[in-house]
């Protein structure tokens, strides 16, 4: 607009002179509103120039350059001890994964509302003299799944309450009350909860974990190293559906079946939730490899696997297995010395500990040092391996039979199983 008004009052301003003056004032004009030759391309080549110069310098330090930069599995882990927003007005949640779920936001949020946070009280000092007091042995967490009349039902891990003298729950909106254990099974490292029915105003949905596929996204909430950081989120991946881990359990050790994510699980997630991209819970986080130098390996126990359990739990107060009535330790862990007689081919197999007396197995004739090699005909490796064996190809009421080595001699003692129920 400037140039404009300029151009029209020279013009106006030549109209006075002679024509032939006119005429060299017209041309001297025209040769100066035609740009110079080159000018264009040289604007092109600076423009270039300098974009590529910021390109070089400014695009690594920018957030794009870092996601083409870094694996995915290392930007999904949230680290817990971060806080506060980014200062950048167009970033948006990240998607859980294309066509299915929402943001990880949303799920986030809804779903926090279900995690509650767990205090494992054991009374410490001497109840003789009166001094005996709860206080807190540990934390971990749970998850509300379930309202059904009054009552509102948390599941968790065994071990987080395990041996506590009181329970106490603490809610998303930092209200505390005490829970009541409806039952607990230490194989499965699983135990039911119930609140009062007021507190579950959300519950967590219960989704498929057998339709998991590796690869998945996956997010985590519990409670890692206490209350402080409660309701931490991590995300990863799942990086392997039905693995078989062997778990040393106070009932013994043990196999479980379990989810394998890289999302971060520390100590206190115990008990949490591991939700799918709909933000369903499809397992609840239970275990991690601790070792030196070993980072993203943590397990979850499905959904397809803990909710038979739960329910059993929540009928009968506990779950009924087929029960022989004998302790056992692995044959591996037992000193040759100590099983004089026995042949030097027998190499695995469980050694037996001791006996419940009015069990099926002392009616039998079984006696303690024996050594069971073999349950209907199939091989037992060790104690896990029988305990397997039993819990998922048989049931109360069957009978089988048993190869077992008393010293030198070999014989197959047959038995009917009864009810861990019965046990006291």
């Amino acid at each position: 607009m400037f140039e404009h008004n300029n151009q029209n009052e020279e013009m106006t301003h030549i109209e006075d002179k002679p024509k032939e003056v006119i005429n060299e004032e017209k041309q001297r004009i025209a040769k100066q509103k035609k740009p110079l030759k080159g000018k264009g391309f040289l604007s092109t080549v600076s423009a270039g120039i300098i974009g590529s110069v910021l390109t070089l310098t400014v695009l690594p330090h920018t957030d794009y350059y870092e996601d083409l930069a870094q694996p995915k599995v290392e930007q999904s882990a949230v680290n817990s001890a971060q806080s506060g927003t980014s200062s950048k007005s167009d970033i948006t949640p990240t998607q859980v994964s294309a066509g299915t779920g929402g943001d990880v936001a949303s799920i986030v949020e809804d779903a926090s509302q279900s995690i509650v946070g767990i205090v494992n009280y054991q009374q410490q000092g001497s109840r003789f003299n009166g001094a005996a007091q709860d206080a807190a042995a540990g934390t971990g967490s749970g998850v509300l799944f379930k309202k059904e009349g009054n009552s509102a039902y948390i599941i968790t891990n065994n071990h987080v309450i395990e041996g506590a003298s009181k329970i106490e729950v603490s809610l998303y909106d930092g209200e505390k009350t005490e829970a009541e254990l409806i039952g607990a099974d230490p194989l499965t490292d699983l135990a039911v909860l119930k609140v009062d029915g007021k507190y579950a105003d959300n519950l967590l949905e219960v989704g498929d974990s057998s339709a998991l596929r590796a690869g998945e996204q996956v997010i985590a909430i519990g409670n890692p190293l206490g209350l402080d950081l409660s309701r931490t989120v991590t995300q990863g991946i799942v990086s392997a559906v039905d693995r078989t881990i062997s778990v040393d359990t106070s009932a013994g050790e043990t196999e479980l079946n379990v989810i394998q994510t890289d999302a971060a699980i520390n100590p206190g997630n115990s008990g949490g939730a591991l939700l799918n991209s709909k933000g369903e819970l499809i397992g609840i986080n239970s275990l991690k490899i601790s070792n030196s130098g070993v980072e993203g390996l943590g397990f979850a126990i499905p959904s397809k696997d803990f909710m038979p359990i739960v329910n059993e739990i929540i009928e009968t107060g506990k779950v009924e297995r087929p029960y022989i009535g004998i302790g056992m330790t692995n044959l591996a862990e037992v000193p040759r010395s100590y099983l004089r007689g026995l042949p030097d081919k027998v190499e695995s197999g469980v050694v037996v500990a001791s006996i419940d007396n009015t069990s099926a197995a002392a009616e039998a004739g079984i006696k303690e040092g024996d050594v069971i090699t073999e349950l209907n005909g199939k091989p037992v490796e060790n104690a896990a391996d029988l305990r397997r064996q039993l819990y998922a190809d048989l049931k109360v009421g069957d009978k089988i039979e048993l190869t077992v080595f008393r010293g030198s001699e070999e014989e197959t003692i047959s038995l009917t199983l009864t009810s861990n129920a019965m046990v006291n």
